[in-house]
């Protein structure tokens, strides 16, 4: 078959059933390949490349899975960059699947051509450019492989013109292993003792947990861990909703923007257990003065980030999933009484002195606080509310409440402008039977509002 059939057949071999785009002359083999299985395959025309991204990370958010998009050569290339650079720092799984010229003409500075491997390798986990049909299978399956496993991140595939309308055998295998590629670290059990018998010891401990625990499924034994060790527990924006809102040691949000109790108390404590985040600025703060009292436990996936910004007394690398799954027996049933009464000391501050005003404003006009207030009450707390970036976005985040995981979509590391409007169509098309509800500023709507087009085509309500 040709090489543009090969790259259909492998994204059904991967049961891709969704993905995203926008057309061009060098993707357009594939384009003529994908309207013969568009019964297999649904394609969402979108109305730029960058409404497109944006769409599949809300997808692969919701599913916790892989979005798949593609694109053109030049500038249909170099506009995914900002939604790669967006997955590369929220730990979204994406393969991206760019056309590129003919690869006589490759650096030729032929008519759309972008070096767009050279572009993107700073961005993206992996990213490899095919120049003969026969390499689409093995190079398809490495992609997803790379994209989701371990730590998730984006993947981009540049594939030339004549490769595309090349012949070659068609044989896909799926990838389950790469030499050198260590996506799930093995958990050594003695800091998981380490950890524990920290933990045990503990008067004021804190849980501060990310997305770690959403994008390794570890929602039911987070809980458990909670619920068992009676640990006052605090989010990073991209955690929200891995613990119902409503959770009575849920302390809420951490951060610059984030709740009084959980940012005053962080410097009070005295073992913070960071659970699948990474200490990024918006958290911490001045590092210098960060948690100066706490014995840091810090369980994470990705080696990168253990002792990057804060040093961690106990170490605990490995899926999170496997590595509560494995402490949980050690941890003792606690109650913290006093320090229970810290924050509820703090959340009465704060109540007092900002929240009160936000929900119950003197004047007339509604606080952004009271429209999410409003969501909150007319969705049941069950919709998923997809977040653009600026003031709405904190206000989101301390405001929002969720009953269910994965119920909270914003650009956290990269803080996109435009973001929400083409990733709610993402999520929407991921967990359909689910309300979405985009929350956006005026400037971010602005950016990506030609995809009210795209919403309309595909007649999502």
């Amino acid at each position: 078959m040709s090489g543009a059939e090969s790259v259909v057949h492998s994204l059904i071999a991967e049961k891709v059933t969704t993905l995203f785009g926008y057309p061009g002359g060098a993707i357009m083999p594939v384009y003529d390949e994908l309207f013969k299985y568009d019964n297999k395959l649904k394609h969402i025309l979108c109305r730029h490349e960058q409404g497109a991204i944006h769409a599949a990370q809300g997808f692969a958010r919701v599913k916790n899975g892989v979005g798949v998009v593609l694109a053109t050569s030049g500038p249909g290339a170099t506009n995914l960059l900002t939604g790669i650079t967006d997955a590369q720092i929220d730990s979204t799984a994406l393969v991206c699947i760019t056309g590129q010229v003919d690869s006589k003409l490759l650096g030729s500075d032929a008519f759309q051509e972008t070096d767009i491997i050279s572009a993107s390798t700073p961005l993206t986990k992996w990213n490899f450019q095919i120049t003969r049909a026969s390499e689409i299978p093995s190079i398809m399956a490495r992609a997803f492989y790379i994209a989701k496993s371990g730590r998730p991140g984006p993947v981009l595939i540049d594939i030339t013109k004549d490769a595309q309308f090349e012949l070659a055998q068609f044989h896909y295998k799926p990838c389950t292993a790469l030499d050198g590629f260590v996506p799930y670290p093995k958990i050594e059990m003695q800091n998981i003792r380490a950890a524990a018998e920290r933990i045990n010891s503990a008067k004021r401990p804190l849980v501060v947990w990310g997305q770690g625990i959403l994008l390794g499924n570890a929602e039911s034994e987070f809980k458990a861990f909670v619920d068992k060790s009676g640990i006052p527990s605090a989010s990073t924006i991209m955690g929200a909703s891995a613990l119902p809102t409503a959770h009575p040691l849920n302390m809420g949000m951490l951060g610059m923007h984030g709740n009084y109790a959980p940012n005053v108390l962080t410097n009070e404590c005295d073992v913070l257990i960071a659970l699948g985040m990474r200490f990024d600025d918006r958290v911490t703060g001045n590092l210098e003065s960060y948690a100066k009292d706490a014995t840091v436990i810090h369980f994470e996936i990705d080696s990168a980030e253990l002792n990057k910004n804060v040093i961690a007394d106990i170490p605990v690398l490995g899926n999170v999933k496997e590595s509560l799954h494995k402490i949980l027996p050690l941890i003792q049933e606690k109650e913290y009484p006093a320090w229970y009464k810290r924050f509820a000391d703090k959340k009465s501050i704060e109540f007092k002195e900002i929240i009160n005003y936000d929900l119950n404003p003197s004047k007339e006009e509604l606080t952004m606080a009271e429209v999410l207030e409003t969501i909150n009450k007319a969705t049941g707390q069950e919709a998923i509310i997809v977040s653009d970036v600026g003031q709405h976005q904190m206000v989101s985040c301390r405001y929002g409440s969720y009953k269910n995981s994965r119920s909270h979509i914003t650009s956290g590391g990269l803080g996109t402008m435009g973001f929400s409007l083409p990733s709610a169509i993402g999520a929407k098309l991921g967990s359909p039977q689910r309300e979405v509800v985009a929350v956006i500023g005026d400037g971010g709507f602005q950016m990506t509002l030609q995809e009210l087009g795209t919403i309309f085509n595909i007649g999502l309500p």
